[in-house]
């Protein structure tokens, strides 16, 4: 059960009313963690700004990668099968590539470098070795495309850490969640 209250849709707020439709018209439903965010219509507004900011830093697979490898590393089972459902619904990637970046790899070799490097930024809580920056640039990433990739999996982990603390319960159609 879900710890925090989300607004009846009758008492979801005025201001959150209009970005809750819009996630409903991008999913084909509100996944219960932006309808629980609608409590507080500036933080919705907030998570949903900087997710359409992300969103211009780097390719959609390597974002969805990203998302897959920092969700499983913060163990926010919520978010698994969110990005689960938005990787293979909406970004086209396979099953079996979903299932590699949730452990880290990738299908891709540059990928699987985002997806190791971004769960050594949350086991280490950004106190990365140098080797593990040699190891994402040697994969071929500069050093502005490393601060796109540590942005991108910062935005995850704040949706990780609502989804944590409010123990959202997972409304991802099932059939989308077998890989999470």
């Amino acid at each position: 059960m879900s710890r925090l209250t989300a607004p009846a849709p009758e008492d979801v707020p005025a201001g959150a009313r209009s970005i809750l439709d819009g996630v409903r018209k991008h999913f084909g439903f509100a996944p219960d963690m932006f309808n629980m965010l609608a409590a507080n219509p500036a933080v919705l507004e907030i998570v949903m700004s900087l997710q359409g900011s992300v969103g211009r830093l780097l390719d959609a697979k390597t974002r969805h990668t990203i998302a897959l490898a920092v969700s499983r590393a913060n163990d926010c089972d919520y978010c698994q099968a969110l990005h689960t459902y938005t990787s293979s619904k909406l970004g086209g990637m396979a099953s079996d590539d979903i299932e590699l970046a949730l452990t880290g790899s990738s299908t891709d070799p540059r990928r699987a470098a985002v997806a190791r490097f971004v769960q050594r930024v949350v086991e280490t809580r950004g106190q990365v070795g140098n080797a593990d920056l040699a190891a994402v640039r040697g994969a071929g990433y500069n050093d502005a495309e490393v601060l796109a990739i540590v942005t991108t999996a910062v935005v995850s982990l704040l949706t990780n850490y609502l989804n944590n603390v409010n123990r959202t319960v997972i409304d991802i159609p099932a059939d989308t969640t077998e890989s999470a």
